[in-house]
């Protein structure tokens, strides 16, 4: 079975609602960290019109990364996008990229096995 990496970067007040929503999706497992960044608006608000703005405003963001099998990719993805989605920036990126091996650094299991549960 093939895996694949999403990693979801949002505003810091969605990520209680994701993490809820994400455990209904029966994910077994996610690593989440805070980061600053911003995107193609340079960390301006939407409110901002100024266009001719070059300064880039770092903001707080949350990334969520998971390791999931590519049977389920699409799936998740649709509800992600459903779940994030306000249609205001600032909603987020997910990327998606392959995972070529996963180890399991205390059993030594290697592929899906390494990211599956169990109690081994």
């Amino acid at each position: 079975m093939e895996l694949a990496r999403v990693e979801i970067i949002t505003g810091i007040s969605k990520i209680e609602p994701l993490k809820k929503a994400l455990s209904r999706f029966n994910i077994s497992g996610m690593t989440v960290y805070q980061v600053l960044g911003c995107g193609v608006q340079h960390g301006t608000q939407e409110f901002e019109t100024d266009e001719n703005k070059k300064e880039i405003s770092l903001l707080p963001k949350e990334v969520v990364m998971m390791v999931v099998p590519k049977n389920e990719l699409d799936e998740l993805l649709e509800f992600v996008k459903k779940e994030l989605y306000t249609g205001h920036i600032g909603d987020g990126k997910i990327f998606v990229s392959d995972v070529t091996n996963v180890i399991r650094i205390r059993t030594g299991e290697e592929g899906v096995e390494a990211v599956m549960e169990g109690d081994k």
